[in-house]
């Protein structure tokens, strides 16, 4: 598992378009990529389906150089943004280890009947960890809440979002700061991004047709 440098997150710094494109391409997809590699074998069990890396690519992007990047692991192969995906997202202050139901996710209003249905069990998951937090955008670097902070019927309530508005998304996880993360060794973040996902696997499997039937 190739790691990040303190050197790495200073991309994000980079204010031309075509530098920091440049940098990201060269210094940080062949990371995410490794650690990605590393980590999708490992969640397959956990979600009982293959898990597949894709690394961004921002494509549609000519102008303004992107703030964070990130290596989606989920269980299509050709991609992810339509499906429930893990993430490692990393950006100028942090490394983060992230479940997400995007605004393109094919199945949220199953997903939100599932979690309505599931939330005592699934509640009891979420908090078996800490510091486990709601980011309230997918690109945030701060988190917008701890979910032990959360009363029950709040943590509810986001579940619900995915379907109340066109754009909802739900985004659960936690960071690593860029300092903290740069003095790390590959144990120690397969180690934190596996109790980070673990309690979020039942996410995952919620939009499972036989979880759903």
């Amino acid at each position: 598992m190739e790691l990040f440098t303190s050197n790495d997150f200073k991309v994000f710094g980079l204010t031309g378009f075509n530098e920091r494109m440049a940098a990201i391409k060269l210094q940080i997809r062949p990371k995410l990529a490794s650690i990605g590699e590393q980590l999708a074998p490992k969640l397959s069990p956990l979600v009982d389906t293959t898990i597949y890396v894709h690394v961004a690519r921002h494509a549609r992007r000519t102008v303004n150089p992107p703030d964070d990047t990130w290596a989606a692991m989920g269980a299509n192969q050709r991609g992810y943004k339509q499906d429930v995906h893990f993430k490692v997202a990393v950006s100028r202050h942090c490394v983060r280890f992230l479940f997400e139901a995007g605004p393109e996710y094919y199945a949220k209003p199953e997903w939100v009947r599932a979690w309505r249905r599931e939330f005592n069990d699934v509640s009891l998951a979420l908090g078996s960890v800490k510091d486990l937090a709601w980011f309230k955008n997918e690109h945030d670097e701060e988190a917008a809440s701890r979910l032990k902070d959360l009363a029950p019927g709040d943590l509810k309530k986001l579940g619900e979002e995915l379907t109340r508005r066109r754009e909802g998304q739900l985004v659960f996880g936690r960071r690593i700061d860029a300092g903290d993360f740069a003095g790390m060794n590959a144990k120690q973040v397969e180690k934190f991004a596996m109790e980070t996902f673990a309690p979020l696997a039942p996410l995952f499997q919620l939009h499972d047709a036989r979880v759903l039937a």
